[in-house]
């Protein structure tokens, strides 16, 4: 494997020739190295990808894994991806040829995330180091799947941790206004409100345009997301195909929302977005109100589960409920929520009981 040193530059490249994924031979060269072996190890790793073979290292496994994902997701689960695996994987296994990943070690490390506090004194959340064990299997799987990986060693030692949080946060109507009565900038008095009385996501809230309302007819056109990634504005389309979607608003919220948009007259950001925060802003005036109205904490997105628990507590059915949060099954709703319900259980037993002393 041979490299050469740069005529006139004080740095390494490589040249060599290989097969790609159609069978045809092709050449590569690669500058810009800064001594021969760092160019000896960038044609060792590549030409240990184009072959396949599962003796590579995690971290290049790791990586073609990564580049498969680059197309395949959106860019905010891709960068979610890339940081678990950065920070909570690639310092254990990197070096490690994939082959030679034992179960045994899976544990270990897994064991070392159960150890894991922070500065001051807590442990990973059951469902975040749910996530990271998650992005070790599937890299793994992709390994089996393309490279001839003959097992997925965190599969044969077990997951952690568990996929959703033990509870959801929510708030009352009582707690609700008692917070609204604190916020005092319109925009986030806007926002909070339209994320309490409609249950959309923050990222639906954010990629609000005022042409996405339709305040004659009292409606909201949920048609994408935004997000900031890695310091860039990004609108993606909405989280499921069901999350394009109309949701109906009370007359008062339509009240509230066209004066808001009104407020914003001759301002370029009315027609780009209406609320023209970062969701860390939203965060932030979210915890400025609840420390000044006393209230429990909850977070950002706990105002769509308190929405959820009002509709939940009126009476309406899980199927509306699923249509009006863009939920793309109905279980989603009844898993996420199913502890809302008891009391309607007890009801419903009170009612059969009723019919049946009338009728027997």
């Amino acid at each position: 494997m041979p490299v050469y040193k740069c005529k006139n530059r004080d740095s390494w490249y490589c040249s060599f020739y290989y097969t790609d994924w159609t069978g045809r031979r092709k050449r590569k060269k690669k500058e810009g190295f800064s001594s021969k072996k760092e160019a000896r190890d960038y044609e060792t790793t590549f030409l240990m990808q184009q072959e396949g073979r599962c003796d590579m290292t995690f971290r290049t496994l790791a990586g073609l894994y990564l580049d498969d994902c680059r197309s395949r997701c959106k860019p905010t689960s891709f960068y979610a991806k890339s940081y678990l695996i950065e920070t909570k994987i690639l310092p254990y296994f990197q070096t490690i040829p994939v082959n030679e990943i034992k179960a045994s070690a899976v544990r270990f490390w897994q064991n070392e995330l159960l150890a894991h506090r922070d500065e001051k004194g807590r442990p990973y959340s059951g469902a975040y180091m749910k996530s990271i064990h998650v992005q070790l299997s599937a890299i793994f799987n992709y390994g089996m799947r393309y490279y001839d990986l003959p097992s997925n060693p965190a599969a044969l030692c077990g997951s952690i941790g568990q996929k959703k949080a033990a509870a959801i946060g929510f708030w009352t109507i009582d707690e609700f206004r008692r917070f609204l009565s604190c916020v005092k900038e319109r925009l986030f008095r806007a926002a909070f409100q339209l994320l309490f009385w409609t249950g959309i996501r923050s990222g639906e809230l954010l990629a609000l345009a005022e042409e996405h309302f339709d305040f004659e007819r009292g409606l909201v056109h949920i048609t994408r997301n935004y997000c900031r990634v890695r310091g860039q504005d990004v609108f993606l389309t909405p989280k499921t195909a069901k999350s394009v979607r109309t949701v109906t608003l009370p007359p008062f919220l339509c009240g509230e929302i066209r004066d808001y948009a009104a407020s914003l007259a001759g301002q370029a950001q009315a027609s780009e977005r209406l609320f023209a925060v970062s969701r860390y802003q939203l965060t932030k005036a979210l915890k400025v109100g609840i420390a000044a109205a006393g209230v429990k904490e909850i977070r950002l997105h706990d105002l769509r589960h308190s929405h959820a628990s009002l509709l939940i507590e009126l009476g309406y059915s899980p199927l509306l409920i699923a249509e009006r949060l863009g939920h793309e099954k109905i279980e989603t709703t009844l898993q996420t929520y199913s502890h809302l319900y008891p009391d309607k259980q007890s009801d419903l037993v009170r009612h059969l009981e009723d019919i049946h002393n009338r009728t027997f």
